[in-house]
């Protein structure tokens, strides 16, 4: 059995959803995990902004478009008049209790509540487009079997056993919710990080899937940003610490730790396009490629911070003060690079840089460079793989580099570069290492 995602915007019409059905249905027995349809949740997000506002006009204003959005999909979704009626009733129903809260006192919890009803909404539209195609499908509510516990981790144990009794009941297609879940205090609550990608791991690890499918409008990891670089390819395959990286540094398709379920229970994840489902995708697993460089990657908005002193030469605890810094202001650090006299780091938050700037000063001079880009060069980077760590910094020879991270990985080299040089460094890289 597979555990098949779909994203937001695979589910984002009529149309879309239609071409899900007909991919689950023909894809055998397997567990479906649905996000909201696009747009939901940040309308969702926008109400609940309103409320915290105490502006309960803004929030039913929303709350009438966002209805009317669904419903005009209900028309266009069924071809029975009584799939229509009945999809039409849980969406009244649904707002009806989103517009039940503009009347409460709103909180963090209210807050929850409201976001949850995007995947519900979606989950409940698809079984009832599926039965209406003759397809033997059961809901499984996310909400009884989905669970964080106390330090708001997901609890795959409770996960595991609580699946299970649904899965009992033979069907051959389980839909259920992403996203969505319920704390140790029994509240619902949701997944914060990767969202439904997490859900799908999850459940994965939990069932001890075949294979956990992440299904996009987009064909899988590319060897480089489309975006920047002409003539990009799909990368067909990767470990799933470079797919790590790759999430990390910049690829939009997978949080760092939404696939961490799945890697420890050995499980490969499958990147899919509803768009092309015929493509192979890449796959994601823990088999290694020796030798191989698999990708680049860019993540912008980087700023450097750079503190030289010659008091601290070879001083005892010097980085120790320096880290303790960052971690005061709960500021993680992406590179460092260091020396007898000095260590420069990178970050991406720099909502108190200046705080962290000017307790920095007590222990030496601080330079910063902002606008900067960290790209990433993805592979075996293994330390005694010969030539691979002077083929990227050949390539990058025309373009200053700010800092170079080798070793502290065996997937990756990273380089700081100015956010200006940014797209000459990535087709610099494409023509040395992918030609």
């Amino acid at each position: 059995m597979k555990v098949m995602k779909f994203g937001g915007t695979s589910v984002g019409t009529a149309a879309r959803m239609q071409a899900v059905a007909r991919l689950v249905m023909d894809a055998g027995q397997n567990v479906v995990v649905l996000s909201a349809m696009s747009g939901t949740t940040n309308s969702l997000v926008e109400i609940a902004g309103y409320l915290y506002n105490r502006n309960a006009d803004g929030a039913r204003d929303v709350i009438s478009r966002l209805e009317a959005k669904y419903l005009k999909t209900i028309q266009e979704l069924y071809a029975s008049e009584d799939s229509r009626k009945a999809a039409e009733a849980f969406v009244h129903q649904t707002f009806e209790g989103i517009s039940a809260v503009t009347r409460e006192l709103f909180g963090a919890q209210q807050e929850k509540l409201i976001l949850a009803q995007g995947e519900l909404l979606s989950t409940h539209m698809m079984e009832l487009y599926l039965k209406e195609q003759g397809a033997d499908v059961l809901l499984i509510p996310a909400l009884e079997f989905m669970r964080t516990d106390a330090q708001g981790e997901p609890d795959q144990d409770y996960i595991a056993a609580h699946i299970q009794p649904f899965l009992q009941k033979k069907a051959q297609i389980y839909l259920t919710q992403g996203f969505i879940c319920r704390n140790a205090h029994a509240e619902v609550d949701n997944l914060q990080r990767g969202g439904s990608d997490y859900s799908a791991s999850l459940i994965g690890a939990a069932i001890g899937a075949e294979e956990i499918q992440i299904w996009t409008d987009i064909d899988g990891m590319h060897d480089n940003d489309p975006r920047v670089v002409e003539k990009t390819s799909a990368v067909r395959h990767l470990h799933f610490e470079e797919a790590a990286e790759l999430a990390y540094f910049g690829a939009k398709i997978l949080h760092p730790t939404c696939i961490q379920p799945a890697k420890f229970a050995n499980i490969p994840v499958r990147l899919k396009n509803t768009m092309e489902p015929e493509a192979p995708g890449t796959l994601i697993d823990n088999r290694p490629e020796p030798g191989t460089i698999k990708a680049v990657a860019a993540k912008d908005n980087i700023t450097a911070i750079k503190i030289k002193s010659s008091r601290m030469l070879l001083a005892h605890g010097f980085l120790r003060k320096v880290f303790e810094i960052f971690e005061s202001y709960r500021t993680p650090i992406d590179m460092i690079c260091t020396s007898e006299v000095g260590v420069s780091m990178s970050i991406d938050d720099t909502r108190y840089l200046s705080e962290i700037v000017h307790d920095l000063k007590k222990y030496g001079t601080v330079t910063v460079d902002l606008d900067m880009c960290i790209v990433c060069v993805v592979g075996d980077m293994d330390w005694e793989n010969l030539g691979f760590e002077s083929r990227v910094m050949a390539a990058m020879k025309d373009i200053p580099v700010r800092m170079v991270s080798y070793g502290g990985s065996n997937y990756n080299i990273s380089l700081l570069v100015k956010g200006e040089d940014k797209a000459r460094a990535l087709q610099a890289l494409s023509r040395h290492l992918f030609a």
